[in-house]
């Protein structure tokens, strides 16, 4: 079995699709099943993403290579055995492989797709899954079908049970010395938008130069600064499936990134020969790479200096869990997770809701400030 990446030249339905996955046999013929299901999908633009060619083409690559090495037809939905393909594979992974659970079930959700397309065409009489009742936390899981109420969910029975693991994040102690460490203003910079935003690592990369602006020469002034994040808008912003979304920046914040762009910026845009969109250059004076995986190695290398294990995302993380706190704290009239939700651009307040277990490890903290306001308050009269 085989595993190639199309190129410019691969046309479905008059369409380039250059990075998308295509299996092979042994013999280099087609294989059929596989890609047809690939191809469907592309079509359709259901997969449209290219950051999730990869995990399908390694899933329906690693299942069909299992099939192959075992000599098993992927078509026997009825062997008559205690194990289905399905779980088979899944105790393989598990077992032998020693995989990751996360990593199991991503690769699982796209084979039982394939398995659903399968069934759609006719090619199968049934699903070699069924679907039982199972416990779960009011936050969804990674299966998009799961459809929880009251404590329960119909979920998938070969998929192996979701791992509760919590997201990291940083104290504000660890975010002063994550900043303290970074030299480097572009880096620090980076940082901070993050901190201030919870963008994701791409939409840091490509956060536009025209979105920053003096807020102090704006007609009215106002305390919170409202951006449009829109990749049709011609500025080259990326967001998660290109859906455009409204954030709050703070204006002091604002003035802090015109000031960066005055004092500091025109030093590396300098070392282009080409006017950059993107708001951060790197040493070069060209823009990262869409995908922001650049910011992966500057922000674990600071983190390093000071024996902490950071990347991007935590930053994202770290944004919403005190946040959260923050909001929850006053009332100013508005539903904490409905605005968490839209600032950081999730699509179901379900996977917003995480940030609610993070939050308990900041009762105490929480608690301590509050007192200092009181006692201030207090001290005051």
């Amino acid at each position: 079995m085989e595993l190639v990446w199309a190129t410019e030249d691969f046309l479905i339905a008059g369409s380039s699709y250059p990075g998308s996955p295509i299996l092979l046999w042994d013999t280099m013929e087609s294989c059929v099943p596989a890609n047809d299901f690939v191809r469907h999908y592309l079509l359709r633009g259901s997969i449209g993403s290219k950051k999730s060619w990869p995990s399908i083409g390694r899933a329906l690559y690693d299942f069909f290579s299992f099939l192959q090495a075992h000599k098993l037809d992927w078509r026997d939905v009825d062997r008559g055995e205690a194990k289905s393909l399905l779980a088979a594979y899944r105790d393989y992974s598990k077992y032998e492989c020693k995989l990751a659970t996360t990593t199991i079930r991503q690769r699982l959700y796209y084979i039982c797709e394939f398995y659903k397309f399968a069934q759609k065409n006719e090619w199968i009489s049934r699903l070699p899954f069924n679907y039982e009742e199972r416990r779960v936390k009011r936050e969804t899981g990674f299966l998009g079908h799961l459809d929880a109420s009251g404590g329960k969910a119909i979920a998938n029975d070969i998929m192996p049970r979701n791992p509760r693991t919590l997201p990291k994040f940083l104290a504000l102690s660890e975010v002063k010395a994550l900043l303290g460490a970074a030299e480097n203003p572009h880096h620090r910079m980076m940082i901070k938008l993050g901190l201030h935003t919870g963008l994701r690592r791409e939409e840091i990369a490509t956060f536009p130069l025209a979105y920053v602006f003096d807020p102090t020469k704006a007609l009215k002034r106002k305390r919170n600064i409202e951006i449009r994040l829109d990749p049709g808008d011609g500025h080259g912003m990326l967001t998660k499936g290109s859906n455009p979304r409204d954030i709050f920046i703070s204006a002091n914040f604002m003035s802090e990134l015109y000031r960066y762009v005055v004092q500091v910026r025109g030093e590396r845009a300098a070392l282009s020969t080409t006017q950059q969109k993107p708001l951060f250059l790197n040493k070069f004076g060209e823009r990262f790479a869409s995908d922001g995986k650049g910011l992966d190695r500057i922000v674990s290398t600071i983190g390093k200096k000071i024996g902490i294990a950071v990347h991007p995302h935590m930053l994202r993380h770290t944004y919403a869990t005190q946040t959260l706190v923050a909001l929850q704290r006053k009332d100013g009239g508005i539903n904490p997770l409905v605005f968490l939700q839209r600032q950081l651009g999730h699509s179901s307040i379900q996977t917003t809701m995480i940030y609610l277990h993070l939050i308990n490890e900041l009762v105490e903290s929480a608690v301590l400030a509050y007192d200092d306001e009181l006692n201030d308050i207090f001290g005051a009269v």
